[in-house]
C-alpha cells in the first residue's frame, strides 16, 4: 500500500493583523524550492481589512477616508484579483510546488482546490457548486469580488461563498481565499464606492447557508477534512521556527507594513 503524502497544516486560531497575514503567505510562497511541498493555511483577521489584488489602483477601488475613518486596515495581496473585505471570515491558503499533485497550469490547479472545498462545505450540510465564467463587464471593471463569481469559484444558490485568487511562478504557486463567517455586505459597499441601495453584491456566508452561526475551529475542521479527502494527504501541524519567524517580519518591514507596496500602482 502506497504511503500518503505529508502536508504542512498551518493554522493561526488566533486572530492576526492583516499585513502579518498576507507576510505569512508571501513567505510560504517564496520559501518554496525544487522540492515538491504544500502548505495549507487557515488564518483570521483582528479587525476589518481590504484586500486589494496584486494590480489594483488602491483610490480607484477603495474609499481610503472611509477606512481611516473607520479603523479598516488596507492590504495588498501579492495575488491577483479584486478588492476582498475580510472580516468575521476564515480565510484559507494553500501553497505548493508540488507539480505532480497540481498540475503546471493555473486554471486546474484551481478547480482542484475548488473541489476540495467543497467537500469540506458538504460536511458542513451545505450543496456548493462550481460556477462559471462571470460577465466579461465584471472582468474588466472595478466591482469587489464578491459581486460575482469567477469560474471555478464556489457557489450556493447562485451566491458567492468562497473568492479565491492565485499567483503562480512556475510550478510555485499561491492561492488563498476568503470565506465569509457573517455577511458584511454594507460595510464592502462602504469601502469600495458602492452606494447603499447597490444589488451588485452576491455573497452567501457561511451563517446565511447553514441557518446558524459556526465558530472558526468547525469551519477549520471541516475543511480539513475535506483537503485530507479529496487530495487522499495527512495533514500534519506545522509550528514556524524562529528563523522562520524573522523572515516573515523581514518580509512584514519591506512590503506588507510599507506604504509604498501599498500605493504600489499609484
Amino acid at each position: 500500500m502506497q504511503k500518503k503524502k505529508e502536508w504542512n497544516l498551518i493554522t493561526d486560531s488566533v486572530p492576526l493583523k492583516g499585513s502579518w497575514n498576507m507576510a505569512v503567505d508571501d513567505f510560504l510562497f517564496h520559501s518554496l524550492g525544487d522540492d515538491p511541498i504544500t502548505y495549507v493555511r487557515f488564518y483570521a483577521w483582528e479587525k476589518p481589512t481590504v484586500s486589494l489584488g496584486y494590480s489594483q489602483s488602491l483610490h480607484k477601488v477603495v474609499d481610503v477616508e472611509f477606512c481611516n475613518a473607520n479603523g479598516i486596515d488596507i492590504v495588498r495581496r501579492l495575488t491577483g484579483g479584486k478588492l476582498v473585505l475580510h472580516h468575521e471570515e476564515v480565510t484559507y491558503s494553500v501553497c505548493s510546488s508540488d507539480e505532480r499533485m497540481f498540475t503546471a497550469t493555473l486554471q486546474e490547479s484551481y478547480k482542484m482546490i475548488s473541489e476540495a472545498l467543497i467537500c469540506g462545505l458538504e460536511k458542513m450540510g451545505l450543496h456548493p457548486y462550481l460556477a462559471e465564467a462571470p460577465p466579461s463587464s465584471y472582468i474588466r471593471g472595478t466591482l469587489p469580488c464578491f459581486s460575482f463569481p469567477a469560474r471555478n469559484e464556489i457557489e450556493i444558490n447562485g451566491k458567492k461563498i468562497i473568492g479565491s485568487a492565485q499567483k503562480r511562478m512556475g510550478k510555485r504557486f499561491l492561492q488563498h481565499g476568503s470565506i465569509p463567517g457573517k455577511n458584511n455586505e454594507e460595510m464592502l459597499k462602504s469601502v469600495s464606492f458602492m452606494t447603499p441601495d447597490s444589488n451588485n453584491i452576491r455573497m452567501m456566508s457561511l451563517s446565511e447557508a447553514l441557518g446558524r452561526d459556526i465558530g472558526f475551529d468547525e469551519v477549520v475542521a471541516c475543511l480539513t477534512e475535506g483537503i485530507s479527502d479529496y487530495f487522499g494527504v495527512i495533514l500534519r501541524p506545522k509550528i514556524f521556527t524562529e528563523e522562520e519567524r524573522k523572515e516573515i517580519q523581514k518580509i512584514l518591514k519591506e512590503r506588507h507594513d510599507n506604504p509604498e507596496w501599498i500605493f504600489l500602482r499609484e
